[in-house]
């Protein structure tokens, strides 16, 4: 099947190029904001960096519920154009603090939670809109064409920013990137309404955030999908942390290397979105092969004698990690009822994103007490529990089994009463 096949459809077309440009503003404020508070505002402080990842992505653990019934009931491009004007004056807000000098540690916090806040209701909202832009049939390939998207703008933005906040300083970075927050806004306006797929709105009445609950909590492969991003999100995709960590603590680099090893690893992320885009349909094995191949990437990259054996590990781990990211992501909305698409991506992204606040100051932490290496370690460790955690159950619940194949010489083959879902 065609990678590039939702394409065809123009309000798709218009979606993915205005994310793209938002996506390139996006990194480059990320990559600023980093390095603003491990080397600006701190003295190589992995801890403070820690500390503002769980503040921007904490609003995902409270609000969620909130946020996914909101994008159950309400015009979701409306919602869409309001969040990115809020996060546009938020990018203005930080970065003329930041030209005028008078930005400390305690403003930054507070400006990542308040993102944090306006991202909740963002986030699922932004995903069960890709539903209303293409049929069900192509939902894989436009959910895997978005990550793609995120991740493209991860080569562009990070070594961006690296540039200009060696050149010019992080506070022009963040202006830049409210600017690019007006493609959004007029891609937004200017997808045609009588093309979008109009979905089911949750019905009125009380219960309705429970009902979400319930639906996922009587749906164990949802659930055992949710555990494994959970322990990879948590403990796992700190890029920020052990990337920052590795180049300036371990490698004596400064802003431009760390901007440039971000992008390096957005090859590996560009790649393994382009192939899961390939996929007809999302797979509970490739999530779980993905996780134990992220786990044994990032013990390679935690090892490292040089810089550049160091980046070039780093390619096999984005690789496995937007594997893990999109096939997840894409199980979830495509596997969930379209009326309940915004809660349960919600609760999805509560899970993912919203536990960095405990794991993004530990993994902080252990860079800062064992070296940077050791936050490495902590990520290799999290793929192979995540993968061992569906092994687990597949076996306990579907009676999965790995089998030779004799008709094959050297084959093994995942046989069992699961059958094609996983």
């Amino acid at each position: 099947m065609s990678t590039f096949r939702s394409f065809g459809i123009r309000n798709y077309r218009l979606w993915f190029i205005g994310a793209m440009v938002s996506n390139i503003g996006t990194w480059m404020q990320r990559t600023a904001q980093d390095w603003l508070v491990y080397d600006i505002l701190t003295e190589q402080n992995a801890s403070a960096l820690g500390i503002v990842m769980a503040l921007q992505l904490g609003p995902q653990l409270l609000i969620a519920p909130w946020a996914g019934l909101v994008a159950d009931i309400v015009d979701r491009r409306k919602l869409l154009i309001l969040t990115q004007l809020l996060m546009a004056a938020l990018g203005v807000g930080l970065g003329l603090m930041v030209l005028a000098d008078a930005a400390e540690l305690w403003h930054v916090y507070a400006f990542a939670l308040a993102l944090g806040v306006v991202s909740a209701f963002d986030a699922p909202a932004r995903q069960a809109f890709v539903s209303e832009l293409v049929r069900d049939d192509y939902l894989p390939n436009a959910v895997a064409l978005n990550s793609a998207s995120f991740n493209g703008a991860r080569l562009v933005g990070p070594a961006a920013a690296g540039l200009l906040t060696a050149g010019v300083g992080p506070g022009w970075v963040f202006l830049i990137n409210a600017v690019t927050f007006g493609a959004m806004v007029y891609v937004l306006l200017a997808i045609r309404s009588s093309e979008l797929r109009a979905q089911p709105k949750a019905p009125p009445g009380r219960g309705r955030i429970r009902a979400g609950f319930r639906y996922v909590l009587n749906r164990p492969d949802l659930m055992v999908v949710m555990l494994a991003i959970f322990i990879v999100g948590t403990f796992g995709l700190n890029f920020a942390v052990y990337i920052a960590a590795m180049a300036r603590t371990e490698f004596g680099q400064g802003a431009g290397v760390f901007g440039l090893l971000s992008s390096v690893m957005a090859v590996g992320s560009v790649a393994g979105a382009l192939l899961s885009a390939r996929r007809a349909k999302p797979r509970l094995r490739f999530i779980f092969g993905a996780s134990a191949a992220f786990g044994l990437a990032c013990a390679g990259a935690a090892v490292a004698p040089t810089l550049w054996i160091f980046g070039l590990a780093l390619v096999p781990v984005g690789l496995f990690a937007l594997t893990l990211m999109t096939s997840a992501n894409a199980y979830v909305q495509t596997t969930t009822e379209p009326v309940m698409r915004g809660r349960v991506m919600a609760l999805y992204f509560a899970i993912f994103l919203g536990g960095t606040p405990l794991g993004a100051p530990v993994v902080g932490w252990v860079s800062d007490a064992f070296g940077p290496r050791w936050s490495l370690g902590v990520a290799a460790a999290a793929g192979l529990i995540a993968a061992a955690a569906g092994i687990f159950w597949a076996w306990r619940y579907h009676d999965v089994r790995l089998r030779y194949d004799r008709s094959v010489p050297r084959r093994l083959r995942i046989g069992g009463a699961a059958g094609d879902g996983y």
